[in-house]
């Protein structure tokens, strides 16, 4: 396999990246009077692994594992050997559980598949809706003016629901060449409160180029086509298209591995002053970090991610099982806790 880009395939590489920016920075239309949701689907950017969670979330051109059905679907196309991966995060005080699960395999040389599960739950929220009592104890029914006229509260009438969001993540990656891969994803969305559910599909698209030996360009467009989200009780949620853009370095000094990377999301959901610099619905965000690895087996790594928190981690690389963990610090800590975040990578290298 050439080790440089042929005129077509840089010619290809040209189109592919003026098609992710068109998109990224295009307005969006409102199509059939649907109107965008702001953080719409927002549980699909917690992320996931403990090694880019510990960076930062700046994972756009490093990712190279399985992982990468996540932050760049190109990236599935580096792995060698099956790949299997699962995460746990109980984040503010344990009241929200977040799960992942995902598996990658080469079908050959230069094509590989994942699939990816994400689950969000949150569990025993009360409903006090019609547990409303006024002064005088007699019960209030839903009206215009409910809750004003509340005093207390009947406990023994107080229900409790969960509310539960599902991501299936299908992937598939291509190696054009060895510096250059390419890679989508369609995403399956189920999400309920209560009694109503909501259900939709998405895809993403993504590239990745090594112009020179561990210096790494990404980039992600995620919701490419918009995602709709459809619920039963008659509202429409609109997702509009995420642009990631990342590059990173790798350089060895002596037997020590240290990789800075940095990543710049564009998106469209009118984020406001919450975002970096915004322009109307128009905003952009910094994802920064760095990993320093010993020999490949020990690594600590450190970020800052797009909703301005710092983030630390570390892991280790054993014979086909890699530990990775990170930690993360809320605002108002000692409300909603810290999140640690652990993750357990299994490598079915068949070499060894």
């Amino acid at each position: 396999m050439p080790s440089r880009l042929s005129k077509e395939n840089r010619l290809l590489l040209g189109a592919f990246f003026i098609v992710l920016i068109g998109l990224g920075s295009a307005p969006t239309a409102h199509a059939q009077g649907l109107t965008l949701a702001k953080y719409a689907n927002d549980f699909l950017s917690i992320g996931v692994g403990g090694r880019a969670l510990g960076m930062g979330s700046a994972y756009t051109s490093v990712a190279n594992d399985v992982t990468a059905g996540y932050w760049n679907p190109a990236g599935l196309a580096r792995i060698k050997y099956p790949e299997i991966m699962l995460m746990h995060d109980q984040r503010y005080a344990n009241a929200v559980s977040f799960n992942y699960g995902a598996g990658a395999i080469s079908l050959s040389k230069n094509e590989t598949v994942g699939l990816s599960l994400i689950v969000l739950n949150v569990s025993g929220i009360p409903n006090t809706q019609l547990a409303g009592i006024d002064a005088n104890g007699n019960p209030i029914p839903l009206g215009s003016d409910y809750p004003s006229n509340l005093s207390r509260l009947d406990y023994s009438k107080i229900t409790f629901f969960s509310a539960t969001d599902v991501a299936l993540i299908g992937s598939f990656a291509r190696r054009v060449t060895d510096n250059f891969s390419y890679g989508a994803n369609i995403k399956f969305i189920r999400r309920n409160i209560g009694s109503t559910y909501g259900t939709g599909i998405g895809f993403d698209i993504g590239a990745l180029y090594s112009p020179f030996s561990r210096f790494n360009l990404g980039a992600d467009l995620q919701n490419a086509t918009t995602t709709i989200v459809a619920w039963t009780d008659g509202t429409t949620e609109v997702a509009p298209p995420t642009l990631a853009t990342g590059a990173s370095y790798g350089l060895d000094i002596g037997p020590v591995q240290v990789m800075p990377a940095l990543d710049l999301i564009f998106n469209a959901d009118n984020l406001g002053a919450s975002s970096t610099v915004h322009l109307g619905p128009f905003s952009a965000d910094v994802r920064m970090g760095a990993e320093i690895s010993y020999k490949n087996v020990i690594a600590i790594r450190a970020g800052y991610n797009e909703v301005k928190q710092f983030t630390v981690g570390a892991g280790i690389h054993l014979p086909k099982l890699e530990i990775d963990y990170s930690f993360a610090r809320f605002a108002y800590a000692g409300a909603l806790g810290d999140t640690h975040r652990i993750s357990l990578e299994l490598v079915l290298d068949n070499s060894k």
